[in-house]
């Protein structure tokens, strides 16, 4: 198992993710969640706080979409595994690590090929039917820059860098559920294009990558099973690759690859050229409406408190406290106040 400095070091990470996009929230090649079976229950008052604010906006959740005939029982269960009081999930297959934050019962696969399949996924080939729409304007985009790649890719975060290499940038277009107004108005024809077509998009975000000549990104995963991610290939030079679990595919232009990013993954740029690929994070097409509520309830209520939305009030429950506190959603609050590395 990994040292608690650094698991404490990956959370750091995590939590300034902020469940961006798959890459951007990634564990670091090597680190491990704690051992299966591992008690993370033992939470500080603020920690505490999160959860009970959890359970109450729960509760109205749960009573909306019962008269609909929809259970939110795994949500429950996805809070009481987060919480550390049940142990993590079995992988499905080799190369696949859940974590902590995971939903039962979902179908876990590497590699979905989601547009043939027009019942989970109906926007998926309308979006390829006008990958060229988004291709085009992206490359105008590039055009006006007088670094091109450089000045469009120049804002990412430096903490992304350490977790996905200096080769992988990203433009942003949607973070946390809110579309950059600014960054969507430089590709107009492109957020409409989504917007119209209704993707069920996740609590991660949208966004444009890069990733440079001679560059790769390590292996890693982020654990999340309950999110889907689709690259579609923008500008894709010969012999780009991405392994996904124990298969490995290359893109394809104006097609959608897709991943499932609880399975450890990497990515390598061999050529002389960037690559360039359009990133969109999707719920899982087996939650239900009221599961999709639910986690985005409880995802939207960590970013409040992770910014300081929430004021402090004393818990209900009496908080209890141990040297090392837990991980993932648990211990978020450990980076928050400054105990992480």
């Amino acid at each position: 198992m990994a040292s608690a400095n650094t698991l404490r070091s990956s959370l750091v990470l995590l939590v300034a993710s902020s469940l961006l996009s798959y890459q951007a929230h990634a564990f670091q090649s090597g680190v491990r969640s704690p051992a299966r079976g591992t008690a993370l229950n033992v939470l500080s008052p603020r920690q505490l706080q999160f959860w009970e604010d959890v359970d109450d906006g729960l509760v109205d959740i749960e009573n909306f979409y019962e008269a609909k005939g929809q259970s939110m029982d795994r949500i429950r269960t996805f809070c009481e595994r987060a919480r550390g009081n049940l142990p993590l999930p079995e992988p499905a297959s080799k190369g696949h690590q859940p974590s902590e934050e995971h939903i039962d019962g979902l179908t876990a696969k590497p590699f979905w090929d989601v547009s043939t399949d027009a019942e989970s996924f109906p926007w998926a080939e309308k979006l390829e039917e006008k990958a060229d729409v988004i291709a085009d304007e992206f490359k105008q985009q590039l055009l006006q820059k007088e670094d091109t790649e450089s000045a469009l890719f120049s804002s990412d975060s430096a903490w992304q860098s350490k977790v996905m290499g200096g080769g992988w940038s990203a433009f942003r277009l949607q973070r946390l559920g809110v579309w950059n107004v600014e960054n969507c108005a430089k590709f107009p024809k492109t957020y409409d294009l989504l917007k119209e077509l209704n993707i069920p998009l996740a609590v991660r975000g949208v966004c444009f990558a890069r990733q440079t000549p001679g560059s790769g990104v390590g292996a890693h995963t982020d654990g999340r099973n309950f999110i889907l991610t689709s690259h579609l290939g923008l500008k894709i030079p010969e012999g780009c690759w991405m392994k996904v679990g124990e298969e490995e595919r290359g893109w394809s232009e104006g097609k959608l690859t897709t991943l499932d990013t609880s399975f450890e993954h990497s990515t390598g740029n061999p050529s002389s050229e960037d690559r360039h690929v359009l990133i969109i994070d999707y719920w899982h097409p087996e939650l239900s409406n009221a599961e999709c509520a639910g986690l985005e309830y409880i995802y939207d209520l960590r970013n409040k408190f992770e910014s300081g939305e929430v004021p402090f009030r004393q818990p209900r429950a009496k908080p209890e406290f141990e040297e090392e506190e837990g991980q993932g959603l648990a211990g978020l609050w450990k980076a928050l106040t400054g105990g992480g590395d």
